[in-house]
């Protein structure tokens, strides 16, 4: 095949995925009229390749015409602003074609037959979930985006190309068909299991699915990069250079298929088939191969990775299973356990402790007990397991960062599944890791593989003692859990006076240029996934990475939280951005955020307080938003004042929004959040003197609008109402 005659085949596919929208639209507007609903649910961009190409705002059957009246024009020529040069032009066709089955994507929502929920299949991804993965992105925890249509001649083949794809830390969207076989089918055949924890996500049975994908994907310059919707030039050059996808196309490519590769490069998107294609070893769009040919299953995802530079995420662990970041989601079900350890079923305990390096000998792995070859299959044993760790570098306070890494690094073995930490972890091994030959050993070998790797620059020595005996384990707990008391006590008694610098995260900045999270002891970075200590760690052992020490001289008003220091390092790193930053403010120049926030702040004026909303809670708020059209307000390193986006945790700090009165300016939160962190925020209500604070903070079955939160506040007396006003 010749690239003219895979533009000519796609121009078809254009043709016949606008016929089928009109088609589509005609029957829902004859049914339900013109102003009949369109549109994906949880999200704020209606749909979102619409709105971030066309700028158009799409939320009925009329709306989408117009889309599809612009889709013609831009497969037609006749598009004088929308236009693409690269590839004589042929990537308008793949454009049009995105256009038109997104439009035929929304038709399936509206009208019922939206990917079966039932069948496991996901379909469209809300916002919440761009945002939930939108931390792993920017950290690296997720390198990229494997788009995979199709499915490969058997279940063995698919096994290998999604293994290699997870080791290479590569979320794998499952889209398409071929002879009526789908990959995830495969992937269930063999036992793999499919998920979000698993980076393996299962969009649709269609080819059309492969949209799901697309719209992901273009809603992270609207999300992270600021980007306006309609700025045509600006979003697919952000989603060119800064997400990184890729798409390995297998089996028979029709007509359809041709279209959405033409529109997957459109948005910088390089493609390896199976099949004979052009090979286009060069492009403007891509930045090496846009299209390649690769017959060889067990290379196919190898090569794929290659267009987009992500290398192979394999640690050298000596273990007899697969080791990468992709499989810390893997579950290990009861009937598929060959031993466990913990839990609810045995005593169990992980333990990190420094000590001088004369003391330890370093790969000293010894096992005191049972190995899980000398019990029957399904047994609970007991565990304890005491890292030792030296380093002229390691310090005292390093030693809960290390520890709480134990949960990621033995959860990156397959047929491994970890969960809990101190003294409530819940270890289990599977049967297929048994009889790959995985013993208790192994779990030594990885901390020492794994605790060298990250933390290198830290750690010299380490040694590993796993004892499965019960006296061992009880005569071991006591030391153990004084410990951690010991260090509970040193972290809640960390406060921001008490610490000369404070550390700036930027690890975000990859998706939102102009954001900078400060991160202090009292206020953990928004995604609830990096506080001071590790920061402070993140810095010692990369001095020249994303966590920077930030001083904390010239302080401006101590009570807003503003440091002239602060200041002058925020509007440096923002792009010179923001000029002014108050840590303790949510009304007066507040911190920024990118996206990846647990929660949202958000002013409600006729309250005279703030409703908290997490990312979870998909419902109407009193705000008169959503959290999906919260976020678009919060979002992208802007400062919005009376907007915030925050971690769950900092709801508890006692400089949560001090400047306005704290904690007892929350008026609403959803049910969900409040009854999960119920002790802890009742404790912190006890301290602020309003023991009965959280009986007076109203959700979404006491208040659903503005007007019935303030006759609920009015009510039962909430002391938002008697504060200084906020507006």
């Amino acid at each position: 095949m010749k690239v003219e005659d895979l533009v000519q085949v796609a121009e078809e596919g254009a043709r016949t995925a606008i016929e089928e929208a009109a088609i589509g639209l005609d029957a829902l507007t004859n049914e339900q009229g013109a102003l009949a609903l369109i549109a994906f649910p949880n999200t704020a961009f209606g749909l979102p390749i619409a709105a971030a190409l066309l700028g158009a705002g799409v939320s009925t059957a009329a709306d989408a015409r117009k889309v599809l009246d612009e889709a013609k024009r831009i497969l037609d020529g006749k598009h004088t602003s929308v236009r693409l040069k690269e590839l004589g032009g042929a990537l308008n066709i793949g454009v049009a074609a995105l256009l038109a089955e997104e439009v035929r994507c929304a038709l399936d929502y509206a009208s019922g037959n939206r990917p079966s929920a039932d069948d496991g299949w996901l379909g469209f991804l809300p916002d919440e979930i761009l945002r939930a993965l939108g931390v792993q992105l920017v950290d690296g925890r997720i390198a990229g985006v494997a788009v995979i249509l199709g499915t490969p001649p058997d279940a063995k083949q698919a096994v290998q190309i999604l293994r290699e794809c997870q080791q290479r830390r590569l979320l794998s969207c499952l889209c398409g068909q071929d002879g009526g076989k789908t990959m995830f089918a495969q992937l269930r055949e063999a036992g793999v299991d499919a998920g979000l924890e698993t980076l393996v996500v299962p969009l649709g049975p269609t080819s059309r699915s492969v949209i799901y994908a697309a719209n992901f994907a273009i809603r992270a310059p609207l999300t992270y990069g600021r980007l306006s919707p309609g700025d045509w030039d600006g979003i697919l050059k952000y989603c060119r250079e800064r997400v990184k996808a890729l798409c390995i196309a297998l089996g028979a490519i029709d007509a359809e298929i041709a279209a959405i590769a033409l529109g997957a490069l459109a948005l910088g998107i390089p493609i390896i088939s199976d099949q004979d294609v052009p090979q286009i070893e060069s492009s403007e769009v891509t930045p090496r191969e846009a299209l390649l040919t690769e017959k060889d299953y067990s290379r196919i995802a190898a090569r794929a990775a290659e267009t987009r530079d992500i290398k192979l995420d394999v640690a050298k662990v000596p273990i007899p299973v697969p080791y990468g970041s992709a499989f810390e989601g893997e579950r290990v079900r009861r009937e598929q356990t060959h031993v466990e350890f913990g839990g609810k079923y045995s005593k169990s305990f992980e333990y990190l402790k420094s000590v001088p390096a004369v003391e330890i000998e370093d790969g000293n792995i010894e096992l005191h007990g049972r190995d899980i070859d000398k019990v029957e299959e399904g047994a609970a044993l007991p565990l304890a397991i005491v890292v030792r760790v030296a380093g002229l570098r390691m310090q005292k306070v390093f030693e809960p960062i290390l520890e709480r890494h134990i949960h990621n690094f033995m959860n990156g073995a397959s047929g491994v599944f970890h969960m809990g930490q101190r003294d409530i972890n819940w270890i289990r091994i599977s049967k297929e890791a048994y009889a790959a030959g995985f013993r208790i050993e192994h779990l030594g070998v990885i901390l020492h593989a794994l605790i060298h790797k990250g933390f290198g620059q830290l750690v010299d020595r380490v040694a590993v003692d796993i004892y499965t005996n019960l006296d061992d384990v009880e005569r071991l707990l006591p030391e153990a859990r004084a410990v951690y008391e010991e260090r509970d006590a040193r972290m809640a008694g960390l406060t921001d006076e008490a610490v000369e610098v404070f550390y700036s995260c930027k690890l975000c900045q990859s998706f939102a240029p102009n954001h900078v999270c400060i991160v202090k002891p009292e206020r953990l970075g928004l995604c609830g996934a990096y506080s001071w200590l590790d920061a402070r760690a993140s810095h010692e052992i990369d001095p020249n990475g994303p966590n920077q020490p930030v001083g904390k001289a010239n302080p401006l008003n101590e009570h807003l939280g503003e440091w002239q220091d602060l200041n002058d390092y925020i509007y440096i790193n923002s792009n010179r951005t923001i000029e002014r930053f108050c840590a303790y403010s949510i009304m007066e120049c507040p911190e920024t955020s990118c996206g990846c926030f647990e929660c949202i702040v958000a002013i409600v004026p006729e309250a005279n307080g703030f409703a908290v909303i997490p990312r979870e809670f998909g419902g109407m708020t009193p705000t008169g938003m959503t959290f999906g059209t919260l976020a678009g307000v919060v979002g992208g390193g802007i400062q919005n004042p009376g907007f915030m986006g925050v971690a769950k945790n900092y709801l508890l700090s006692r400089k949560f929004i001090r400047a306005e009165g704290g904690i007892k300016r929350i008026v609403w939160m959803s049910k969900e959040l409040k009854e999960a962190m119920r002790e802890q925020l009742q404790k912190r209500a006890q301290e602020e003197g309003a023991p009965d604070l959280l009986d007076k903070i109203a959700d979404e079955e006491t208040a659903a609008t503005a007007e019935e939160l303030a006759e609920y506040l009015a009510e039962v007396g909430h002391p938002a109402l008697e504060m200084e006003p906020l507006l």
